[in-house]
């Protein structure tokens, strides 16, 4: 019998689309943490926001997850579903950071192109 994979968060702070908290969040702001990623578990509860990263791949990922990709204000410049082994993000210009939460989540939180996202106690 195998391992079960743990499911990432919640974290201890909130992510606020604009001015809105929306869920719990986990901050990756090391060259570990943010190499580490979401990989190696089963699912995320809540989001992980990846300082420093103007973009993601899903190599070695199992579930699909959204990314928003925002710049170093935290206006989202683009939202995506990426499936596992397959999605990634292209590096954009004024892209600082994205932010990962479980497929279906940017949209039931109202992220989208122009929103903003912060970090929030």
């Amino acid at each position: 019998m195998g391992r079960s994979r743990p499911v990432f968060g919640p974290g201890a702070q909130q992510l606020l689309c604009d001015d809105r908290p929306v869920a719990p969040l986990a901050v990756a702001d090391t060259v570990r943490s943010r190499r580490r990623g979401l990989l190696g578990t089963s699912g995320v509860d809540g989001a992980l926001w990846l300082t420093r990263c103007p973009s993601v791949h899903m190599i070695g990922m199992r579930y699909p997850i959204d990314v928003a990709v925002v710049d170093r204000d935290g206006i989202v410049l683009e939202v995506r579903t990426l499936r596992p082994w397959t999605g990634l993000t292209l590096p954009r210009l004024r892209a600082s950071a994205c932010v990962e939460a479980a497929a279906g989540a940017m949209a039931e939180w109202g992220v989208r192109p122009g929103s903003r996202l912060a970090a929030g106690a």
